[in-house]
């Protein structure tokens, strides 16, 4: 005999369930069931990952060993995982970049550094119109990257960035374990560059433009200026925007600044034009100086016979 089911105590049953009203999210005994389960202990609240003190964590650590300075490390460079970074400002805008000074410190000793962090902006926020010229001859590994940095996609923007700043870092690398006088690289982390701040007490060392040298200091000078410059063409590459401005001086020591653009004199079928233009913007301030002009026609030959271009 089948079995008779009774649908009207189902349906009153139904019926008879308590409604909850429509502003009420949860019932009274979930309320109560989740105040029992709250805790007054502080430490168990969200967890802040943050440093103690300062803007964020050193991020030594998030580069790979080859996206760190050569070795040996410099005895100034602080690589202890529980050193903070602090943010004191920008100290260079540009058209590509801006560059802020950061201090690297340990918290609770007197161990600290200052540096210069260089960071670069997506290839839609720049301003260098022209870099076009300046990365001829330079090409992506990926078939992906290539496409994505010709079609200017977001992507592609991105990529731009941070090829930008692997070249800076990779001429600066370099340029430095070649004898030249530029930062030293600390590391490199996407778009970002850490590298040596060249100045002192947080100010940034004069321009090469802002410098009032004697005559003896001029001839110092233009002579660090040509063995920079005999260093770089030895090594295949042009400055490619050398100038009095992107050049400073810091304890009677001509340092090489900017090198996102640094030029292959080989690759680049503009090479010997921009090995030329490097020769004449930066020896045009010494000419101005009392320099006389065939000590800059014989830097370009010298350079140009080193680098065996007619």
């Amino acid at each position: 005999m089948a079995r008779k089911t009774n649908s009207t105590s189902t349906f009153e049953s139904t019926r008879r369930r308590r409604r909850r009203d429509e502003d009420e999210v949860f019932s009274p005994e979930e309320q109560a069931r989740f105040e029992s389960m709250r805790s007054d202990d502080p430490a168990d609240g969200p967890v802040d990952d943050g440093p103690p003190t300062g803007d964020r964590w050193s991020i030594w650590d998030e580069s790979e060993p080859l996206q760190r300075g050569p070795k040996p490390w410099p005895e100034w460079l602080i690589t202890d995982l529980g050193a903070v970074d602090y943010e004191l400002g920008v100290l260079k805008t540009g058209k590509e970049a801006d560059v802020f000074l950061i201090e690297r410190a340990v918290p609770g000793t007197d161990r600290a550094v200052l540096m210069a962090s260089k960071r670069y902006r997506s290839a839609e926020h720049t301003q260098f119109n022209r870099a076009g010229d300046y990365t001829a001859g330079r090409t992506a590994r990926r078939t992906r990257d290539r496409r994505a940095l010709a079609k200017r996609t977001k992507f592609g923007l991105e990529q731009a960035a941070g090829r930008w700043a692997a070249a800076e870092f990779e001429a600066l690398t370099r340029l430095w374990e070649t004898g030249v006088a530029v930062p030293y690289p600390v590391q490199i982390l996407g778009t970002e560059v850490v590298m040596e701040f060249i100045g002192a007490d947080r100010t940034a060392a004069p321009r090469l433009a802002e410098v009032k040298p004697d005559e003896v200091e001029l001839e110092s000078l233009w002579e660090q200026a040509g063995e920079n410059l005999r260093l770089m063409t030895e090594q295949g590459f042009a400055h490619g925007d050398l100038s009095p401005y992107n050049t400073v001086v810091h304890d009677g020591r001509l340092v090489v600044l900017d090198l996102p653009q640094v030029v292959d004199i080989y690759a680049n079928p503009l090479g010997r034009d921009f090995l030329a233009r490097d020769v004449e913007n930066l020896g045009s301030w010494f000419t101005a100086r009392g320099l006389p002009r065939h000590e800059l026609d014989d830097l370009a030959k010298e350079l140009f016979a080193i680098a065996r271009l007619a």
